[in-house]
C-alpha cells in the first residue's frame, strides 16, 4: 500500500488516528463528521469522485451501545445507511472498502470464541444495526474487507481503560466479572488491517486482541501494568444494569489467515500504559 491514496472516514476517533498513523508512508486524506456525512449519498458520491482514492477505509459508526435502544434511526443511519452508500460510490468507481463491524453481532450463548463463520444473532440495537451495515456492505461492493472487532481503545477518546484509569483515585472499583470479550489496542488493529489489505483477499475477518478475559481481569492487568493499588471488586451484569444487552461471551477468534492475528491482548494492555507513559513525560 505504500503511496496509494487512502481516504479514511471517521478520522477523529481512536481507530481513525490509529489508522493514519499507521499509513504515514501513504498519501492519506482524513475525513470526520464535520467533512462529510456518510448518510447523503450525494455527498458520498460526490467525495469519492472527487478525491478518486485507490482504497476508502470507514471508521466512522454510532457507537453509542445504549442510546441505540432509543435511537433507532440514527444507529440504523450511522451503522447501515452510511456504510451502503460507501460501498455503492466505492464500487462505482470500481476500489475496495474497509468497514468495521462488532462482536456484539453474536447473541454471546455460546462457550467458546466466535470465528467468520459462526451463526450472527444480535441482541442490541447496535448489534442489529452493525449487522445491517455488514450486509449492506456484502451485497453492494464485492471489493470489501469486513472487519469485525472488539473492546477496542487508544491513549484518546473515550474507552474503558482511560475510564478505569481515572476511577482508580479511589479506594476501590467495581467491574462486571461475567462478561468475556477481546480486549483490541487500536494501534496493534490498524497495523493488522496494514497487513490485510495487502493481501487483495476481500471477506469477512475476525481482528481482536488473541485470547480472551473479562472486564473484571483486564482492569486487573490494566492497574498491575499501571502501578495501581486501588481494589478492583468483581461484580455481576446483573449488579450494574444496563439499557442495551452485552453478549455474556464474546471472545473472537479468526479462521482466515494466521499472519493477521493481533498480539495477545495482555500486550495491548502493556503498549497502552506504555504509551501512555510516554505521552506524560
Amino acid at each position: 500500500m505504500k503511496n496509494s491514496k487512502l481516504f479514511i472516514i471517521g478520522a477523529q476517533g481512536q481507530l481513525g488516528q490509529a489508522l493514519q498513523a499507521q499509513f504515514r508512508d501513504c498519501e492519506v486524506i482524513a475525513w470526520d463528521i464535520q467533512d462529510l456525512d456518510i448518510c447523503q449519498l450525494d455527498q458520498v458520491r460526490k467525495a469519492v469522485k472527487h478525491i478518486r482514492p485507490d482504497i476508502v477505509i470507514n471508521a466512522a459508526a454510532f457507537t453509542q451501545v445504549d442510546q441505540a435502544e432509543t435511537h433507532q434511526e440514527a444507529a440504523y443511519r450511522g451503522n447501515a445507511l452510511g456504510p451502503r452508500n460507501l460501498a455503492l460510490a466505492t464500487n462505482e468507481i470500481g476500489i475496495p472498502l474497509v468497514h468495521f463491524s462488532t462482536d456484539y453481532v453474536f447473541d454471546g450463548c455460546q462457550s467458546r470464541p466466535y470465528h467468520e463463520f459462526d451463526r450472527t444473532n444480535p441482541h442490541s440495537v447496535y448489534g442489529q444495526s452493525k449487522l445491517a451495515g455488514e450486509q449492506e456492505v456484502q451485497k453492494t461492493n464485492p471489493r470489501n474487507y469486513i472487519i469485525r472487532t472488539a473492546w477496542l481503545y487508544h491513549v484518546i477518546g473515550k474507552n474503558f481503560p482511560l475510564t478505569m484509569l481515572r476511577l482508580a483515585k479511589q479506594e476501590q472499583v467495581r467491574v462486571v466479572s461475567d462478561q468475556f470479550g477481546s480486549p483490541t489496542y487500536a494501534p496493534h488493529l490498524a497495523k493488522a488491517v496494514s497487513r490485510l489489505i495487502e493481501t487483495e483477499s476481500y471477506g469477512t475477518f475476525h481482528l481482536a486482541g488473541s485470547g480472551g478475559t473479562s472486564w473484571y481481569d483486564f482492569t486487573q492487568a490494566l492497574y498491575q501494568a499501571s502501578g495501581i493499588q486501588t481494589a478492583v471488586i468483581p461484580i455481576t451484569s446483573a449488579d450494574y444494569p444496563l439499557p442495551a444487552p452485552r453478549p455474556a461471551y464474546s471472545v473472537l477468534t479468526s479462521l482466515q489467515d494466521p499472519a493477521m492475528t493481533l498480539p495477545p491482548w495482555e500486550e495491548g494492555v502493556r503498549d497502552f500504559t506504555t504509551q501512555l507513559k510516554e505521552i506524560k513525560t
